[in-house]
């Protein structure tokens, strides 16, 4: 591609990377897939001998659980749309003391580790319950318990994808449809809801990926009949060694899962757009219809988002201060440090790996969608498969390290290949007419400008290390024992006091997920806020 010129005539450099460049920051991550993931998926699919692909089909047991994660996968999906629509839109249309803290706080479910988002979900809708001991149904044994653990995670992220599309949609095309007469909801429905769209369907696919590959809340919540594929490909491997049924129903969730998040990175290619100057003014709230609408948004974040981790609290305190000595026992600080370490090495890891990632996409759809691999390959496929494919690394620190970064490095290219595709482009071809190389234009124009998507993406990584379960328990050692194994074992033995440490623990490892996040990604901005910079131009 040739070079450009501007409207003064001068030659300036396109903002494109050269065909070598890209391929060489593509080569790292993609063997670093290639390596960790993709050699060990078919590792285990070899060892499982003769696959039949049929079989999960002709099987009516596995045929129910291929159904039954979908079928959950889109019951959540419907109800996250169906209450996080009017909950971002009276975000993105109102003015209210605490908005900013409503919208950073929407991070924080989708940042709590599954494991302490399960005994949250159970210390709130459980047998011993919160809400069971206030006389309401004990919810344990259905589908219920999975399908709200769903929405607690997911909730925040349609709230927080739909307030931000909102924030773009044009003042100007909405009052001309006022003026022709049009009512608030035909205007919704004719005008804003078409211009979001495609970020809602993002947004579906997204929710539908985590809830279909999820692993940690439902092998806690989702009991023997409403375990998802996910638990029993973990069952078929770990405790009955039938790694060919194992295989089939990952080639299938592998198939089924691809697809959608091929849909993903398609949409999310097609919404890079520059953030519109003329966006609708946030109007203070008033009168009883708005201030009933504002708080009937505030109890859904609350009863879906707020209620798990404060039930977690809630019934730590009231364990009494006995169960709190858990935090000083030898092996509690163990896990603690084991956690840190292991979250630290994996998050510089991943940082690189999707920086790379990142910046070798900006042009591939095909790279936009490998870097969804991590989320569509079982991770007890992966774990299992590292062991069978490397047995002398077996409960290797590099090998925990890397599967570690396997998982939390998507979530740093994703938020810098969203930040590349917003950013202006004539500002790095002014760089270059002034004769900046192509190194400075990165560091003094490009980086900076990505700063806010750097942070994000390592806050959620950062995160998802911290709250890291499935992989720990094939690849730890004893004496590598983490935070989320440490409350696993709690859990799984007998007693009161067991199940009050898990609950302290718990709290523990939730307040390590949130600082990290925190720490990293507080200073950025909000979806749905907007800053002017020095230079004029408005950023999201």
């Amino acid at each position: 591609m040739g070079a450009a010129l501007d409207q003064s005539g001068v030659e300036v450099v396109p903002p494109q990377m050269t065909t070598r460049a890209r391929l060489a920051l593509a080569a790292f991550p993609l063997a670093f897939l290639l390596i960790v993931l993709v050699l060990p998926a078919l590792r285990l699919l070899f060892e499982g001998g003769q696959i039949s692909l049929w079989a999960p089909l002709q099987d009516a047991y596995l045929r129910w659980r291929l159904a039954w994660s979908f079928l959950q996968a889109t019951v959540s999906c419907i109800a996250a749309l169906g209450m996080g629509l009017p909950v971002a839109w009276v975000l993105a249309r109102f003015e209210f003391f605490g908005r900013t803290l409503v919208l950073r706080a929407l991070m924080l479910p989708f940042v709590v580790p599954t494991l302490v988002a399960a005994m949250g979900v159970l210390a709130l809708l459980g047998p011993q319950g919160l809400v069971h001991d206030w006389g309401g149904p004990d919810l344990q044994g259905g589908p219920w318990l999975l399908i709200y653990g769903n929405l607690f995670f997911n909730l925040c992220l349609v709230v927080r994808t739909a307030t931000e599309a909102l924030g773009q949609v044009s003042a100007s095309r909405v009052a001309a449809a006022r003026t022709l007469g049009a009512t608030p909801w035909r205007v919704f429905v004719r005008v804003e809801l078409p211009a979001i769209a495609p970020w809602l369907a993002s947004a579906m696919c997204l929710v539908f990926l985590y809830c279909a590959c999820g692993f940690g809340l439902a092998l806690v919540l989702g009991g023997q009949e409403y375990a998802t594929v996910e638990v029993e490909i973990y069952t078929l491997v770990a405790h009955e060694l039938q790694l060919a049924q194992a295989a089939s129903l990952a080639l299938w969730m592998l198939g089924l899962t691809g697809l959608v998040a091929l849909a993903y990175a398609s949409i999310e290619r097609r919404l890079a757009a520059p953030v519109r100057a003329d966006t609708i003014a946030r109007r203070t709230v008033q009168g009883v219809y708005q201030w009933a609408s504002l708080w009937a948004a505030l109890v859904v974040l609350g009863l879906f988002c707020a209620a798990p981790p404060l039930a977690i609290v809630w019934r730590a305190v009231g364990a009494g201060g006995s169960a709190w000595s858990v935090l000083w026992e030898d092996a509690t600080l163990a896990a603690l440090w084991n956690s840190v370490r292991f979250t630290v090495l994996a998050v510089m890891l991943a940082t690189a790996l999707g920086l790379a990632h990142a910046f070798a996409a900006r042009r591939s759809l095909l790279l936009r969608t490998l870097v969804f691999l991590p989320f569509v390959v079982s991770p007890v496929m992966v774990a299992f498969g590292l062991l069978l494919l490397y047995p002398q690394w077996t409960a290797s620190f590099g090998l925990l390290v890397s599967a570690y970064a396997l998982l939390a490095y998507p979530f740093v290219a994703k938020s810098i290949a969203a930040g590349l595709d917003g950013m202006p482009h004539h500002l790095a071809q002014a760089a270059r007419s002034l004769g900046a190389t192509p190194w400075h234009v990165f560091w003094r124009v490009t980086l900076p400008l990505l700063r806010p998507a750097l942070r994000r993406g390592m806050a959620f990584a950062a995160a998802t290390a911290v709250g890291e379960f499935a992989v720990t328990l094939f690849l730890s050692r004893p004496e590598w024992v983490t935070l989320t194994t440490l409350v696993y074992e709690h859990l799984g033995r007998p007693g009161a006091t067991n199940r009050d440490a898990a609950l302290v623990l718990s709290c523990l490892l939730m307040a390590l997920a949130l600082l990290a996040f925190v720490v990293i990604e507080w200073a950025a901005p909000v979806p749905g806020e907007r800053r002017q910079d020095t230079e004029g131009y408005v950023h999201a």
